[in-house]
């Protein structure tokens, strides 16, 4: 579960940078807090 948690965070945290990187700066902050907080090493709401 802990890996699985991990990678979802991963590509959370990239689908924001790319989002911003498109132009989407609101929604790709929102997936990075997302992922930050998804993943093991952030508050994960799975616990």
């Amino acid at each position: 579960m802990h890996t699985i948690l991990w990678l979802i965070a991963v590509v959370l945290v990239i689908a924001g940078i790319v989002t911003i990187i498109r132009g989407g700066l609101l929604m790709g902050i929102v997936l990075i807090v997302v992922g930050l907080l998804v993943g093991p090493g952030g508050v994960s709401i799975f616990k």
